[in-house]
């Protein structure tokens, strides 16, 4: 039994390699904006390292940039978003289904119904914008 122990100990102490502790730098916010452009988008650690041992850089696969294909609709978007009290009344709306107080009658109806018209425009513009499928409702 302990011959087993034994070797299980062994194993577990030398069975892997240890890393180095990882190495920390400060820099000001300056000397970081100008390492993630000259990075390019690369992980910085990795830049370091191939910068400062004459390395090649890697390639660096990413998505592009700028993922709204239309500025102006998204500005649209984020304009009517702004200029609503949305989050507001759907809480208002909530806090009153939960308690069981929201009177329903033809008048309340229709504005829930456009309200809800006027969030699904939203939605669509904001699909619109990002270049995304399914945005035209």
């Amino acid at each position: 039994m302990s011959k087993n122990r034994h070797n299980f100990n062994d194993i577990a102490k030398g069975g892997s390699k240890k890393r180095e502790a990882p190495f920390s730098l400060r820099l000001t916010f300056e000397e970081r904006a100008k390492l993630e452009a000259a990075a390019n988008g690369m992980p910085l650690g990795a830049y370091i390292k191939a910068v400062l041992f004459a390395q090649e850089l890697p390639k660096v696969r990413r998505r592009g940039s700028a993922p709204v294909a239309d500025h102006e609709a998204l500005g649209r978007v984020l304009a009517a978003l702004g200029k609503s009290r949305l989050s507001s009344n759907l809480n208002q709306l909530a806090r009153a289904v939960n308690t069981g107080t929201l009177p329903v009658h033809p008048e309340i109806e229709d504005e829930l119904r456009e309200a809800s018209a006027e969030i699904a425009k939203i939605r669509a513009e904001l699909i619109n914008a990002l270049g995304l499928k399914g945005g035209a409702p």
